[in-house]
């Protein structure tokens, strides 16, 4: 028998759920560019551990990305997210910030903070320490040292992952793509 849940419910009563959900189908989309327009090329690694940063390694054209993912559905008011500074170690580390339809779970658009192809992650140097969200029995909120707050405006948006997926791998754009 299946209950109905009401959707802001179901977002929150399974977050962890949507979040799987959302990674899979934007690396479904990733993978359905690289088979239409770039030979196959894309590789798709998880760590086995998550404490560099990163949920996932996606490899094409010889690039190799160490990718956090974040997701928010379409309207929603979050306007930052935490970044953990290991992520600047990795090699063209980068986010990968999805938006997605509540309703349909359709992608889009996408918010990107990273560099070109092959180049390391700008500089989280100047970004603000984030906090806990909780604080102790007196109620201080201490820093987390490796952690760093981005704004919504740090980010580039993109509104498909075509472009997302060239700028990951591509300076010049998908040869194939015409």
């Amino acid at each position: 028998m299946m209950v109905e849940v009401g959707m802001k419910t179901k977002h929150s009563e399974h977050s962890s759920y949507r979040e799987k959900l959302i990674e899979h189908l934007f690396i479904g989309e990733l993978l359905k560019i690289s088979w239409k327009y770039d030979d196959c090329l894309l590789e798709v690694a998880k760590p086995e551990v998550d404490n560099a940063g990163y949920d996932v390694v996606l490899e094409a054209n010889r690039v190799m990305r160490h990718v956090q993912l974040k997701s928010s559905y379409s309207g929603a008011r979050v306007s930052k997210q935490n970044v953990h500074v290991k992520l600047s170690e990795k090699p063209s580390g980068c986010i990968i910030w999805v938006y997605f339809n509540e309703e349909t779970l359709e992608l889009g658009p996408f918010y990107f903070f990273g560099a070109a192809p092959g180049k390391p992650l700008p500089s989280l140097e100047t970004a603000k320490v984030a906090k806990h969200t909780k604080g102790n029995s007196e109620g201080y909120k201490a820093e987390r040292p490796n952690i760093r707050v981005l704004n919504k405006g740090d980010f580039t948006c993109f509104n498909s992952a075509f472009d997302v997926y060239q700028a990951l791998f591509y300076s010049s754009g998908i040869k194939d793509a015409g």
